[in-house]
């Protein structure tokens, strides 16, 4: 991973305490510049930079390690309930005869996109550590209910609910990691990818002998509710699986709220407390004081500005970070308007393109079974649990390539776009189940070399006061094509090849743009 260097932004702050004169002297001016261009006042900005220091003065300890695990929670739920519901979409639809199947993936895409807004921005109101706890327990709760669905309308209603709940967890938990890590390991978001990879593999691994087994065949005429169990219990399973990781971070993990959080409500005292717990945990000591933060009101000319603190201003500053100002931050010049625009319909395409193929996959596999004559559904779930083993090596060689001199990210994402795109062409010439396997496990284990690396790529490539709003604005493209990924699949017809053709070349498309990207950012501190 790429080394991160000290940044200038936190040593601007240290001019404001007491107790570190002897670091480098940034003029008032420049922090008070700074803190303007972040969308929050100099105040707020400076105070966030002062406990940023002291993060990493208390360095990669114990608690963050633990955070580290429970973390990988929400990774790991991120990308498990997607699979759930592609799995158990060729089920459902055998068991209620839907006119349009795809309308339970539409259902979940919209539940995510919901989840994330709300929770992504109800954490700045009520905290992190609600919203961090408390999207494990909606979505297990309703994936469980889920399994009581009487029909195709409820099974929606409840996919959608639990998507709820799926979508704020790498919302709130990406917030809450960052506030409490240490500039030198921010590279362990990446690594978190080795969950989102291991959560497929896991779906996958339950469903085999519960779907495989339990539910009907896909050519069986008289698909009742007492020969078609097996996704009710996959999705008990699955639901119960998120409550007992919800129980861990409820009941056994003791998670603080994050020092931001309480500083952003005028709680500086509690704020140097959290920090002061953490290093404690941690086996450390910390020298941070009140009189640290407090010392930075009067960056702003000898004037000490008044901070609001209240939940109208908690949603002014997260709405701030859209702003029009940052926004036309990232498109002041013309290579940064290419560099955005570009990354921008790269996650747009690759939003379409993954769930367009990836949410039904396990459909294909029937369908395909079937004209093969092999219309076993042990066969379809045991090969999508091979697929999906293949794509834990390839989160990992992801992280490892990137760091390669000839290839960097930028080598790396391209290619590995390109082969995920023709890896999905190339299913569309098997003959038998065999060969459909082959190129679908080709294809999973590029596709996941290709998420490792945009997820750490992306955020690079943004300047540090606008990379907010960038990513807000890649999240956004990425998502909206989502929800356009069922509707296309409903209208072209999920029994041809048409949807495959348009996941390949939208995958092709977005490997030929990241090849023109302006910019590399292997080995080089973050602009």
């Amino acid at each position: 991973m790429a080394q991160q260097q000290p940044s200038t932004e936190i040593d601007t702050v240290n001019t404001n305490s007491p107790k570190q004169q002897n670091e480098k002297v940034v003029p008032a001016a420049v922090v008070e510049d700074e803190a303007a261009i972040d969308g929050v006042d100099p105040v707020y900005a400076a105070k966030a930079r002062v406990l940023n220091r002291a993060i990493q003065d208390i360095g990669m300890g114990r608690y963050q390690w633990q955070l580290f695990f429970v973390i990988g929670f929400g990774w790991a739920q991120d990308n498990l309930w997607p699979i759930v519901t592609s799995l158990i979409l060729t089920p459902i639809s055998n068991e209620f005869h839907p006119s349009r199947p795809p309308l339970l993936t539409l259902a979940q895409n919209i539940g995510l996109l919901a989840g994330a807004v709300f929770w992504g921005f109800g954490c700045d109101i009520f905290g992190r550590k609600w919203g961090f706890n408390l999207t494990l327990g909606v979505t297990g709760v309703f994936g469980m209910l889920a399994a009581s669905s009487p029909n195709f309308g409820a099974a929606g209603t409840f996919v959608a609910l639990y998507g709820f709940g799926v979508g704020g967890n790498l919302p709130v938990d990406s917030a809450i990691f960052l506030e409490f890590l240490p500039q030198s390991h921010q590279y362990l978001l990446t690594v978190l990818s080795i969950f989102w990879a291991f959560a497929q593999l896991l779906a996958t691994l339950i469903a085999w002998p519960i779907l495989g087994n339990l539910t009907c065949q896909q050519t069986d005429p008289d698909c009742t509710r007492s020969k078609n169990m097996g996704w009710r219990y996959f999705i008990i399973t699955m639901g119960g699986l998120a409550l007992i990781m919800f129980f861990i971070r409820f009941f056994i993990f003791h998670i603080y709220e994050s020092p931001k959080y309480f500083m952003g409500k005028g709680r500086d005292e509690d704020a140097v407390k959290i920090v002061h717990e953490v290093a404690r945990r941690n086996g450390k000591d910390s020298n941070l004081t009140v009189d640290d933060l407090r010392a930075c009101e009067g960056i702003t000319g000898g004037v000490v500005t008044e901070h609001q603190h209240d939940a109208t201003a908690a949603i002014k500053r997260k709405m701030e970070k859209l702003s029009a100002k940052h926004v036309k931050a990232l498109f002041a010049t013309r290579r940064l308007a290419f560099s955005t625009s570009l990354i921008m319909v790269v996650w747009a395409f690759i939003g379409l393109a993954f769930p367009l193929y990836n949410a039904f996959i396990p459909y294909t596999l029937a369908t395909k079974g079937a004209q093969f004559g092999d219309s076993s559904t042990y066969i379809t779930y045991r090969n999508a649990c091979i697929i999906a083993v293949l794509g834990v090596p390839g989160a990992m060689l992801g992280g490892l390539l990137v760091e390669v001199k000839w290839i960097g990210r930028k080598g790396t994402l391209c290619l590995s776009t390109l082969l995920t795109g023709i890896f999905i062409y190339g299913s569309t010439t098997a003959k038998n189940s065999n060969t459909l396997l082959a190129w679908d496990c080709l294809y999973s284990f590029f596709s996941n070399v290709m998420y490792a690396v945009l997820y750490a790529y992306t955020p690079e490539i943004f300047p540090t006061k606008d990379r907010g709003t960038g990513n807000a604005l890649t999240a956004t493209a990425n998502r909206v094509f989502g929800i356009m990924a069922p509707i296309i699949a409903m209208f072209a017809n999920l029994e041809t090849s048409a949807p495959v053709y348009t996941s390949g070349a939208l995958f092709l498309a977005a490997g030929a743009i990241v090849l023109i990207l302006p910019y590399e950012s292997r080995g080089k501190a973050s602009l």
